[in-house]
């Protein structure tokens, strides 16, 4: 796996290419002195984290015949100052379900997507706990592991 970045402007506005053709701008918001032309590297981290729990979710809850209808995902960081860097502390994701699908299936999917799957939950694992809630069809799915129906990677 390889990207390939590129400064676009004398600020801090770059743009990432993949080995596919992918092209991502990154950049930095004004009170740091960027442009705002795209996500700092912080948030592709969270979108990351909703992508790949979002593609592992899906490719669950498909082999399981499960029918969605709509998913989506909130993802927020909570980050700390460690020395001069700020990593993330505590990631809090909550998907958004609906369709045909079996409340179980759908938090056994999110569990299986942080425990096992996620590769980018793997990443972020060493600095940063990540909670999370599945809410299906309006409804939040109390989980047998905490009763607020939340429950956490760590």
């Amino acid at each position: 796996m390889k990207v390939t970045l590129n400064r676009v402007n004398e600020n801090f506005h770059f743009e990432l290419k993949n080995e596919r053709g992918h092209i991502v701008n990154v950049d930095a918001r004004p009170d740091f002195g960027g442009n705002d032309m795209g996500p700092s590297p912080m948030e592709l981290i969270l979108m990351g984290v909703a992508g790949c729990s979002g593609i592992d979710m899906i490719s669950i809850l498909k082999k399981q015949r499960q029918e969605i209808t709509s998913f989506k995902a909130d993802v927020e960081g909570e980050r700390e100052q460690v020395g001069d860097a700020k990593p993330f502390k505590n990631i809090y994701v909550v998907f958004y379900l609906e369709g045909n699908i079996k409340e179980d299936k759908a938090l056994k999917a999110a569990q299986l997507s942080f425990e096992k799957y996620c590769s980018v939950a793997k990443t972020v694992e060493p600095t940063a706990t990540i909670h999370y809630i599945v809410v299906l069809n309006g409804s939040p799915i109390v989980s047998p592991l905490t009763p607020e129906g939340g429950t956490s990677n760590k």
